[in-house]
């Protein structure tokens, strides 16, 4: 490396020596993609019926989307509609549960998911003091840690975050399982406090103003999110049930989504909480896993850009095709929040969410906007349908959740790492089953493709 006088630019600096040795690179690593069937190889865990290939047992949570159906020609998969099960229990019941009761209710899914039982009222009361009075930070962590480097995305300080919490644990690499419920928890706690806090840090760094609030004790997790985040620290009660229902259905997804499996895969190595969780954190800051809510809210725009009246069908059919043959938007051809890799016919995490979406737009005044969404939903849906020569297509939760999160006044900076204050009490859980279970290292196989040669001496080269 040459250093110039900016040190921070030449670090950075892609020079031509950099784009030489990448040239070198594409010479010898392109992998045929037809070697892939020859050898069989399951793309992205995942048969050729788009079925996950099996990894693992797990009693944390399950994904039912299809029936399989015995016919003399053999195995084939029927669309289902989708039902989301924590610990056996369907998510839905979850929710309606609480909310007929009028409790929050992540708090319930997170000790459900953790425990496998529903706890008691004596329970639930114990375990929300206890989250509570892991609720804060060790002292100067916020200015040591959080601000000590400029962040510039809010999951890497997040991830800096909790691997430097290691360093105030007396027993980090303990993995009794005592001590990883202990670690936990804490994080569990402090997952909402680092999220808002990176995100304040960043505002301060962009030029506008810091301020910083203190948790409540005697609030759940939502209310709690959303008082950090807001400078006035107010919040209506129906903001506040949203973003709690927001959470318990992004609390888990089975075990075989990206994070949780990087979660297992790294916790079957024997290592530490913090870096088996900033590893799951790693995994879901990638868009293709915990980004898809960011890419919905980006296309809308896009649509909101380009269609003048919105209540237009034909207008938005017209779009969304040009969408689909890659003229518009990014050119992907998707229709992003649309289709899910496992669900065939419904998500029930976007069953669930549509009731609330529909009361805080009307509470919002943003009815229109809900009206579009509801048609590119409806059209984009029977326009798949066609192409794909299916009978049915999912909506995913990602379609309206973004939306939400707007209307919740959350910037976007903040969609993934709410994601990730949802996503902690599953990947509790199954690191806890993990370790539990005193599984092997888990250590699948690749076939190597190159060719064997001999060494040649330097002087021959």
């Amino acid at each position: 490396m040459i250093w110039t006088e900016n040190r921070e630019n030449a670090y950075c600096e892609i020079t031509p020596a950099i784009l030489a040795l990448k040239e070198q690179w594409e010479k010898k690593n392109y992998i045929d993609p037809r070697l892939y069937r020859e050898y069989n190889v399951k793309r992205g865990l995942r048969d050729e019926d788009g079925r996950g290939v099996l990894t693992g047992l797990t009693r944390v949570a399950e994904i039912q989307s299809y029936h399989v159906v015995d016919s003399p020609e053999g195995e084939h998969i029927t669309p289902a509609d989708g039902i989301l099960y924590y610990r056996g229990i369907d998510c839905r019941e979850l929710v309606r549960g609480s909310a007929q009761r009028g409790r929050f209710a992540f708090e319930e899914a997170a000790y459900l998911l953790l425990f496998g039982e529903l706890p008691t009222e004596e329970q639930l009361k114990d375990f929300c003091i206890q989250l509570a009075s892991y609720r804060t930070l060790p002292t100067n962590f916020f200015r040591d840690v959080i601000m000590k480097t400029p962040p510039k995305d809010l999951m890497n300080t997040m991830q800096r975050g909790i691997l430097t919490l290691f360093c105030y644990d007396d027993k980090p690499n303990d993995t009794g399982l005592e001590n990883v419920l202990r670690q936990c928890l804490q994080l569990t706690a402090n997952m909402p406090v680092l999220a808002i806090y990176a995100y304040q840090a960043w505002r301060y760094n962009n030029g506008e103003s810091l301020f910083i609030h203190v948790p409540q004790p005697n609030l759940s997790t939502a209310e709690n999110f959303l008082r950090l985040l807001r400078e006035d620290r107010g919040y209506s009660e129906l903001e506040a049930r949203t973003l709690d229902v927001a959470l318990v259905l992004h609390a888990d997804h089975g075990g075989g989504n990206n994070s949780t499996f990087t979660n297992h895969v790294v916790t079957s190595s024997g290592t530490d909480t913090y870096s088996a969780i900033a590893a799951a954190m790693a995994s879901l800051k990638g868009p293709r896993h915990g980004g898809a809510n960011s890419k919905v809210m980006e296309m809308m725009d896009n649509i909101k850009e380009h269609i003048r009246d919105w209540a237009d069908e034909d207008c938005v059919r017209h779009y969304l095709t040009r969408l689909l043959d890659k003229e518009a938007f990014d050119g992907s051809g998707l229709i992003y929040g649309l289709g899910h890799a496992v669900y065939t016919r419904s998500d029930p995490r976007c069953e669930v969410f549509r009731d609330y979406v529909t009361r805080l737009a009307a509470e919002k005044g943003r009815q229109p906007e809900l009206n579009l969404y509801a048609s590119v939903e409806r059209i984009g849906k029977e326009l798949l349908m066609q192409r794909r020569h299916k009978d049915a297509v999912s909506t995913n939760i990602d379609f309206y959740s973004g939306f939400v999160y707007e209307m919740l006044g959350l910037p976007m900076e903040l969609y993934t790492p709410l994601f990730a204050v949802a996503r902690i009490a599953g990947w509790s859980a199954h690191r806890m089953e993990e370790l539990s279970a005193g599984g092997k290292l888990i250590r699948p196989r690749y076939e190597c493709v190159e060719e064997h040669r001999s060494y040649v001496p330097l002087e021959m080269r």
